[in-house]
């Protein structure tokens, strides 16, 4: 396949990768950027916890008094109605300090997200402003001890009694405590709980009623208690504590009652009718923090990025034969296998979190003024925030570990920031939702699109559908093997081969429709009349690992078509040349981390496969004279890093030893 020359590199073309990375809120991106005192808004990690606490409030109250806060919330009560900006916000904030970024999710993304997702436009009015200027410190209490990603099963009730229009919330057990709750050790004087509700002795699922948890002086209000989580790995600048509750009363207002109210005689109503509908669409209206925690993750693993490559590329060990340099350690193969590959994936996940937003934006939008949203579009939005923030935070973790081992001893310095990113970010993983339980939405939602095809065949449709999949598995015993027996006759084949984009397209398409079709044949004899519950649990339990294989085969897919459709759009010849080839490293590793499975299943040859590895070393060798202008495209300005050894410092120390050795000899 003929690609367009990398070798001019200049930078126009960095100004043209970055503007393709940065997407539609390019503009709101550079107006952050402007902002030097980011550089400023970052405490030192050995800061003890309260002192840590004390500086990010103050700090966030900065943000506040410069209307950082302003983005997503509506225009009636003062806000700029920008979903997609207020995600893009919060991100930069990953650059500054992540218990900032992290304390400014809990206030503004997550307790004024559900006011704004959740209440009613009087609620709106009467809170949403006293949250977006700080006055009103709160917090979000969904998780649980004992109910961490089952939140439909929350223990805490709102009981309402009509006599004094007030809802009574109990915490009924030990492990209906709500965990880990930001703004809650500290600052937080009002908590979005979510609780089961009951009224008229009948229970209507889990709602959202505002409680308070301080008075204005501080003070612990009375049948609250509050206890400090403690230090912790990570953020602690974040003041996580636990909630619970005895007695506490509060107004038939606090509802937040856009999907569900009770009047003041205790009637329940709902335009939604179906508990669990009432509930996902509940959920679906704040997605909004899943998303941001993506975007978070990519920031953070752009930085580590960042750090790394300048680092690789100042250092330098070992002297070459028959000379007296030392060789920069970015040129040797194996550096450049520990940081390109994963670099190519930051891009590509890039790419796939700016679409997320999109539709985040769009969707939400569409809602707030009043539109009717698809329902299957909303399914959509939810899977995708689902899977991409289980890829982009798995993929930080392993990025930021991969940038501090290619720092050697200096990566682990708490100057140059590794170790903290390394700390703050790993709890990503599992809080806005378990990585391992969201893969497994994923995957039922590509599970319901076979549910839907049978809902539109008739009984010989049917069984013509089910013959197909059982005639599949013959196939993987004949029609695959002549499949394989034809690629090895092809053999390897040369450079653009590998590099065909529909080549690599089609492989990575084949691998989850075979992995989705394995799975629904695995899982179909749960759907046979007649059978325990006990032993569908069983069914869908020992079927598990495919169902994660086919989330992660279908993300997979979804973060390609992503990236591909971002370079299609880049106008500018120079920067798409160097983003076909980060797209071509991105898709042949991703082949070459499961070639596995690809020759297990015929998909590929052992020709081929070594073929790839040679082509994924090739890429490395052609970007490598790149990589410092493929993390500058990243806009995170110079006052920013904050890593001595990424802001000139190694080579200042290479300088003087090199002039050292001169003086010597």
């Amino acid at each position: 396949m003929s690609r367009p020359s990398t070798d001019d590199v200049t930078p126009a073309t960095v100004a043209a990768v970055q503007r393709t990375l940065d997407g539609r809120w390019h503009t709101l991106r550079d107006e952050i950027r402007s902002r030097e005192d980011f550089a400023e808004l970052r405490v030192d990690p050995g800061t003890d916890v309260e002192t840590y606490r004390a500086a990010i409030w103050d700090m966030l109250g900065r943000l506040a008094a410069d209307g950082h806060a302003v983005h997503g919330f509506p225009t009636a009560v003062g806000g700029r109605g920008d979903i997609g900006g207020s995600v893009v916000s919060f991100e930069m904030l990953a650059f500054a300090d992540l218990s900032l970024q992290v304390k400014s999710g809990v206030q503004w993304g997550l307790f004024g997200g559900a006011i704004q997702a959740l209440g009613n436009s009087e609620q709106h009015a009467r809170w949403l402003p006293a949250v977006m200027d700080l006055t009103l410190p709160g917090c979000f209490a969904m998780t649980e001890t004992g109910h961490g990603s089952d939140v439909q099963s929350v223990h805490t009730t709102a009981t309402y009694d009509p006599d004094t229009r007030e809802f009574v919330i109990d915490t009924p057990t030990e492990s209906a405590r709500k965990d880990y709750i930001g703004n809650a050790a500290r600052d937080g004087r009002m908590a979005a709980v979510f609780v089961q509700l009951w009224s008229g002795g009948e229970r209507h699922g889990v709602h959202a009623v505002l409680v308070p948890l301080r008075d204005e002086d501080g003070t612990v209000l009375p049948g609250v208690e509050i206890t400090d989580d403690g230090h912790k790995e990570g953020l602690n600048g974040v003041d996580n504590g636990r909630l619970a509750f005895h007695g506490v009363r509060v107004p038939r207002e606090n509802l937040l009652d856009r999907h569900g109210s009770v009047a003041e005689d205790g009637t329940y109503s709902s335009s939604i009718e179906s508990e669990n509908r009432r509930f996902f669409t509940m959920l679906g209206a704040l997605v909004r923090g899943r998303v941001s925690v993506s975007g978070s993750a990519v920031g953070a693993a752009s930085l580590a990025q960042t750090i790394a490559v300048r680092y690789g590329e100042a250092r330098r060990q070992f002297a070459a034969p028959g000379g007296d340099e030392e060789i920069t350690v970015l040129d040797y193969l194996a550096h450049q296998r520990k940081l390109l590959p994963g670099l190519a994936r930051t891009y590509a996940l890039r790419f796939a979190q700016n679409e997320l937003v999109e539709m985040l934006h769009d969707v939400q939008t569409t809602r707030e003024a009043g539109g009717d949203v698809d329902e299957k579009r909303q399914r959509e939005l939810e899977s995708r925030a689902a899977g991409t923030k289980a890829l982009t935070t798995w993929h930080a973790t392993a990025t930021i570990q991969a940038c501090r081992e290619a720092c050697g001893g200096q990566g682990y310095l708490s100057e140059n920031r590794l170790g903290q990113l390394r700390a703050d970010t790993d709890v990503f993983t599992t809080f806005e939702g378990d990585n391992t339980v969201l893969l497994q939405l994923v995957a039922k939602g590509l599970i319901s699109g076979y549910a839907d095809d049978f809902g539109h065949l008739d009984t010989l449709g049917t069984v013509r559908f089910v013959a197909d999949q059982v005639l599949d598995t013959v196939a993987e015993r004949t029609s695959l093997r002549q499949l394989a027996e034809r690629l090895r006759a092809v053999g390897p084949g040369g450079e653009d081969d590998v590099r065909e984009r529909s080549w690599q397209v089609k492989l990575l398409d084949d691998r989850e429709e075979h992995t989705l079709d394995g799975l629904v044949r695995r899982l179909r004899p749960a759907r046979d009349k007649g059978i325990s519950a006990e032993r569908q649990f069983a069914i869908f339990n020992n079927a598990q690992d495919h169902l994660l294989r086919a989330a992660r085969a279908h993300l997979d897919g979804l973060v390609l078509d992503a990236f591909v459709r971002a370079t299609d759009a880049c106008v500018d010849p120079s920067a798409r040349a160097l983003l076909e080839k980060v797209c071509d490293l991105y898709a042949l590793s991703l082949i070459e981390e499961d070639k596995g499975w690809f020759l297990e299943h015929g998909r590929i040859s052992a020709a081929r496969s070594k073929a790839i590895t040679a082509e994924v070393n090739r890429l490395c060798l052609e970007l490598r004279p790149h990589a410092r202008a493929l993390v500058d495209a990243f806009g995170i300005p110079e006052v920013w890093i904050g890593a001595p050894i990424a802001t000139g410092a190694e080579q200042r120390r290479q300088d003087e030893a090199r002039a050292h050795a001169a003086s010597l000899a």
